[in-house]
């Protein structure tokens, strides 16, 4: 498909092709929809095999953040960037500071965070060619780093997920099996730790990963066989489209709920699957909202227990979203965008 037939198949406003031959940054900027307001989504750097990778990639992630905004109940669009390269060989301050102007060329039609693979330190760098970047450190009111309101989003999210499917409030010895133990999975995992619940854990980085076994006791497994593991609930932390026709069949969990974006290769056939193999899916966007409600705070004037309280609310969110699908019999994420739809589509 060309990047035309895609854009209107996913009902995007605006794509943003970014080329700066100094700095040899290439990048792309997907903005889905403003009708709430300005997009607001992160900027992440990857290795992209190839341009049209980058660009499915960057488009679905957007629209994913346009229904986050949406069921979150914020005055938000949704957008995205993406930066292809090596994060180990290509970051500089002058390659971000392009970055920077590109974001500010937009007049604020699209406001950048950090995602995989930049860090506050990079965002930074890009603030200094742009206001419209947020989840910053050094200005006045800045947030920093929204992992652990990501993650404590998460973690309200898999406590829903538990009421509903084994109907309790205890996750005291409920097996969870987390994969992708970066920023946000390793204080995920110290969230389900404090509460007593049981810990697998894999991640391709061996030091995160005993980190994990170091803090928390957490068992090890391969990340290849994780979404196998015998748990009562497998989290994916880590990058998108791991719920598939071949990862699908082989869970053994019964609620899928982690913080990963665009879990579900395939919205309508995997998410069926999921529901008639009797297992729960927390939708992505809906369960991994607390980084943007954590920068959505940092525009209105930062208050992190605002922040906090915004993100615990991820859990009435969730049982609203199971209850519907229930009556419904469709599956969650349908029911989730159902919701968002009422709210963004005018």
């Amino acid at each position: 498909m060309s990047a035309f037939e895609l854009m209107t198949a996913m009902g995007h406003e605006q794509v943003v092709f970014c080329h700066d031959p100094q700095t040899d940054l290439k990048a792309i900027i997907a903005i889905h929809n403003t009708n709430l307001g300005p997009a607001l989504g992160g900027c992440r750097m990857w290795a992209y095999h190839t341009e049209e990778e980058a660009l499915r990639d960057v488009l679905r992630l957007s629209r994913g953040m346009t229904y986050k905004a949406a069921v979150a109940n914020l005055k938000l669009g949704g957008g995205k960037a993406v930066i292809i390269g090596d994060p180990k060989k290509i970051k500089s301050e002058a390659l971000f500071r392009s970055f920077g102007k590109f974001v500010d060329s937009l007049g604020g039609k699209y406001i950048t965070a950090e995602d995989v693979n930049i860090r506050v330190a990079d965002m930074e760098h890009v603030a200094k060619e742009t206001k419209h970047v947020t989840g910053l450190s050094s200005k006045p009111g800045g947030s920093g780093d929204p992992s652990p309101v990501t993650a404590l989003g998460v973690f309200h999210g898999v406590r829903a997920a538990v009421k509903h499917k084994l109907k309790t409030d205890d996750l005291k010895d409920v097996r969870v099996m987390v994969l992708g133990v970066g920023a946000v999975g390793s204080y995920l995992c110290g969230y389900l730790h404090e509460k007593g619940a049981k810990l697998t854990v894999a991640d391709l980085d061996s030091e995160k990963v005993q980190e994990m076994v170091t803090k928390y006791g957490a068992k090890v497994v391969d990340p290849a066989t994780a979404h196998m593991a015998d748990v009562d609930v497998f989290s994916p932390c880590a990058l998108g489209a791991g719920l598939n026709d071949t990862t699908i069949p082989q869970i053994k969990a019964t609620i899928v709920a982690g913080g990963a974006n665009n879990q579900l290769l395939d919205e309508k056939t995997h998410g069926k699957l999921l529901m008639d193999r009797g297992i729960l899916y927390a939708p992505d966007y809906v369960i991994n909202a607390g980084g943007l409600i954590n920068v959505y705070q940092e525009i209105q004037g930062y208050n992190r227990d605002a922040a906090l309280k915004k993100a615990s609310e991820i859990y009435d969110t969730l049982l609203k979203i199971f209850i519907e699908s229930d009556a419904r019999k469709i599956p969650t994420h349908q029911a989730s965008n159902l919701i968002a739809e009422r709210a963004f589509l005018k």
